[in-house]
């Protein structure tokens, strides 16, 4: 059975997401370790990443992943932005690794109109260096596929490889399946034939041992459309069976699956019920 669970908010401190999340009927969850719109992030206390780790347990959470500012663009053109978004990312590891998260998922970056080669390169390079700035580091960073909006990049399983493959860290990198993004970008999963080829061409491409983290989203547009936007499960043009499958598909048995899906918390609990009693 995968750790189902959502995104919980830190407000009030870190040490407070485990708690909310066992409120939904969390397995697992996700967090921000910072504000996500903001280039500087406040420091976690050691009092509050111990109160942090308690609650882990006390909480039966069994897996935490984090997710990276949305600001950050490790693919930009341009200079200044490109050194903000790599030290913002630095950060973000080393928070992570303050916390004990084994995961940070993060979009890969945007061309900025320079063309998806230039910024799948520049991605790979920032990637090495914000790891060889944390050296003690061993959280693995998760190429979340992107729908391919705008200039965004990694819409492709073979851009996520290519990233992978001009990483001098391979083995710290891994990714994040998101089915909303996944469905724009043109990866039919919402049938059965479209699901097992989509699975297959990521085993054939890029190795399903590298998928760590699902994102369990619906999506508001239809397949191919390029355009991300977030719906409830069963309520947008995926439909119902694909979480289903997801869910009872043994090669992702143990995985986190993480909603994102729109509201507020409240609404995550009745979702994580559905998904656990979707289970065989």
């Amino acid at each position: 059975m995968p750790l189902i669970g959502c995104h919980v908010s830190i407000g009030g401190g870190v040490q407070n997401a485990p708690e909310r999340g066992k409120t939904l009927g969390c397995d697992a969850i996700q967090i921000f370790t910072a504000n996500q719109m903001q280039w500087k992030g406040a420091p976690i206390s050691a009092e509050s990443r111990d109160k942090y780790i308690s609650e882990i347990g006390e909480n039966d959470i069994k897996m935490v992943v984090s997710h990276d500012s949305y600001l950050i663009n490790l693919g930009s053109p341009e200079s200044v932005k490109l050194a903000m978004s790599r030290k913002s990312f630095i950060e973000e590891i080393e928070r992570s690794t303050f916390l004990k998260i084994p995961y940070i998922v993060f979009h890969p970056g945007s061309h900025m109109g320079k063309g998806d080669d230039a910024a799948l390169q520049t991605i790979a390079e920032s990637l090495d260096y914000c790891m060889e700035k944390v050296p003690g580091s061993d959280v693995s960073l998760l190429l979340e596929i992107t729908a391919g909006q705008g200039t965004n990049v990694g819409y492709k399983f073979e851009q996520l490889k290519n990233i992978i493959d001009h990483s001098s860290y391979p083995d710290r990198l891994g990714v994040c399946f998101d089915t909303c993004h996944a469905f724009a970008a043109g990866y039919n999963i919402a049938n059965e034939a479209g699901y097992s080829d989509t699975f297959q061409k990521f085993d054939d491409i890029i190795g399903l041992d590298r998928l760590k983290v699902f994102h369990l989203n619906d999506s508001k547009k239809p397949v191919g459309s390029r355009v991300d936007r977030h719906h409830r499960l069963g309520e947008g043009f995926m439909g119902w069976e694909v979480f289903y499958r997801l869910v009872n598909d043994e090669h992702f048995a143990n995985l986190p699956m993480i909603l994102e899906t729109p509201g507020d918390e409240e609404h995550y609990g009745g979702e994580i019920q559905l998904l656990k009693n979707a289970c065989k």
